[in-house]
């Protein structure tokens, strides 16, 4: 899942949104250096991401793509998961997404110690609307070219792009059965305390 997906499933409250994001930004363990709300969303964050990589709607999805893209399948399915739940918000929250975003960008301008590089990128984020840009699929043709610049190896996503509109139609299916089986995996987490 990327930084929608996180946001929506990890919880309201600033601490939770915050840590659904610094889970991408904060790496090895936590030892508490940042508060003890924040530091359960990220561990949240990181169950997550386990129980995304492991499942088999995840394999089978990853499966879709040539056997020269699956290194980078996960990569690509987390993009395009988030075009997804973007494009069907309405049907997983209550929330109207502008509003959802709108809230997510004013407790990152609110949070003086954002991590280095999300302090860097979150006020693009917010001017760009990264997170309800989403919803528009020509987007991640932008997202992945940015990603290229970042990789070692960035011959690996070269024409990714055509090949997730030509998956558009099975992975959105993937999408539709994986997403619920993650909300009710994230709610036993919750209630884990």
């Amino acid at each position: 899942m990327n930084y929608l997906a996180h946001l929506h499933l990890g919880g309201n409250a600033p601490a939770q949104l915050l840590g659904s994001l610094y889970g991408d930004f904060v790496k090895g363990p936590l030892a508490g250096q940042r508060p003890s709300d924040i530091e359960a969303a990220i561990r949240l964050h990181r169950r997550i991401d386990v129980f995304t990589d492991n499942h088999p709607l995840q394999l089978q999805a990853r499966a879709r793509f040539p056997a020269a893209r699956r290194r980078y399948s996960g990569i690509l399915l987390d993009l395009f998961f988030d075009h997804c739940l973007a494009l069907n918000w309405r049907q997983f929250s209550d929330e109207p997404l502008e509003r959802f975003t709108t809230r997510v960008y004013q407790v990152l301008n609110d949070e003086p110690e954002l991590p280095e590089r999300l302090a860097y990128i979150a006020p693009r984020m917010a001017a760009q609307d990264w997170l309800g840009s989403y919803t528009d699929f020509a987007v991640l043709e932008q997202v992945i070219y940015g990603m290229q610049r970042r990789l070692s190896r960035p011959e690996g996503l070269a024409g990714s792009m055509a090949e997730l509109k030509q998956l558009y139609q099975p992975l959105m299916g993937d999408f539709q059965l994986f997403y619920p089986q993650l909300q009710a995996y994230v709610a036993e987490q919750l209630a884990l305390g």
